[in-house]
């Protein structure tokens, strides 16, 4: 399969293709001629990615988290269990700060508010 005809079966550019190419999240083969060969598999891989940054993960974390993904349960380690808790952590530190900055903001606005009235 080409790269517009992956692209075109997932959904996704062949720029973003290109991407996960470069860090190691799909793979093709050459043709003699120099084209990208994917195999069919890789449409399911690249919707797993797909929903995998659509959840805030970088590609490097996915790289590390697709092995453990397409493993069968029985071999899984308890690597794949230990990043996404990290990821829940690391989005819920971000949620915390997110709500922090928005009340400091609503407190400002309150203020501002207050200054423009007549005693």
């Amino acid at each position: 399969m080409r790269i517009g005809e992956l692209g075109a079966a997932a959904g996704v550019s062949t720029r973003s293709l290109r991407y996960y190419e470069e860090n190691g999240l799909i793979r093709s083969e050459r043709t003699p001629g120099g084209w990208r060969d994917f195999d069919a598999s890789m449409v399911e891989r690249v919707l797993m990615i797909q929903h995998l940054f659509a959840a805030g993960l970088t590609s490097a974390t996915i790289n590390e988290l697709l092995p453990c993904l397409e493993a069968p349960p029985e071999e899984r380690t308890g690597v794949m269990e230990q990043l996404l808790a990290q990821e829940v952590a690391r989005l819920e530190a971000k949620r915390r700060d997110i709500d922090r900055e928005l009340d400091t903001l609503r407190a400002l606005r309150s203020e501002t508010a207050l200054v423009g009235e007549a005693p």
